[in-house]
């Protein structure tokens, strides 16, 4: 209340730590809600996954200094949320180079905010999985158990969507056999080691040299940035982690006004 209606100020979004940069257009959007699109001037200067190190300018802005203010905590609490997931993604992507295998996230994401999580996730290197339930099916360790067992949950739910794809999660080399048996082509291998991985990977590889029928597979349980090597080693296709979006840090990024008019 103490700032005049007319007083205006420029200031620069700033990175107060090293990481890689999502949404950076989100900052542009709340001050352009609070302040109105046509008094806010916004200039990026980073590009969606680009990695910056502390004191890079991510953004300059001019805007009216109560909108600004006023906007300020909300824009920064997205995009310090968004940018905090594009670099933890990127840490995993590190960790996998050299290796088949690719970094995904999964559907354990903010309510709200899932459509902008995921793109994080792609802004840091990762893999976005399916986006809700209607892009592919995963039959998971209860959707089993309630359906009597492996092939009998495949089978379901291959009967019911013919046409969709269908990933079944399994947690020893007896029911992976079991699914490979039964037609499925995408296999979650949950909660295994690099070397149980591995011997997963043999079976996988005999099965589609046999049957001329690739199969892919995918890590997911227990993971670690520590771990992800060797898992990758393993030579699975994919390694998901839940904690790109569910637990990642945010990133420290700063709004500092630089002068007034």
């Amino acid at each position: 209340a103490t700032v005049p209606a007319d007083q205006r100020s420029t200031g620069t979004f700033g990175a107060r730590a090293s990481g890689c940069i999502a949404w950076i257009d989100i900052a542009a959007a709340v001050l352009d809600m609070v302040c109105g699109a046509d008094s806010v001037t916004f200039t990026k200067q980073v590009n969606y996954g680009q990695r910056v190190q502390a004191g890079a300018v991510l953004a300059n802005v001019d805007a009216p200094t109560r909108g600004m203010l006023t906007a300020e905590r909300t824009a920064l609490n997205i995009l310090c949320h968004l940018s905090g997931v594009a670099s933890e993604t990127a840490k995993w992507v590190e960790a996998l180079v050299g290796t088949n295998a690719s970094v995904r996230d999964t559907r354990k994401t903010t309510p709200g905010m899932r459509m902008l999580e995921k793109y994080a996730v792609r802004c840091g290197g990762g893999v976005s999985h399916r986006m809700s339930l209607s892009d592919a099916a995963l039959v998971k360790d209860n959707h089993i158990v309630a359906a009597g067992g492996v092939a009998q949950a495949f089978v379901a739910v291959r009967k019911l969507r013919p046409d969709i794809a269908i990933e079944i999660e399994v947690d020893s080399l007896d029911q992976l056999q079991e699914a490979l048996d039964a037609g499925a082509d995408l296999v979650l291998l949950d909660n295994m080691s690099p070397e149980l991985l591995s011997q997963a990977v043999h079976i996988a590889n005999e099965h589609s040299a046999r049957t001329g029928k690739p199969v892919v597979l995918e890590a997911s349980g227990g993971i670690t940035l520590a771990s992800a090597t060797a898992v990758a080693r393993s030579g699975v296709r994919f390694i998901s982690v839940g904690a790109l979006t569910h637990s990642a840090p945010v990133l420290d990024i700063g709004l500092d006004l630089q002068s007034i008019t």
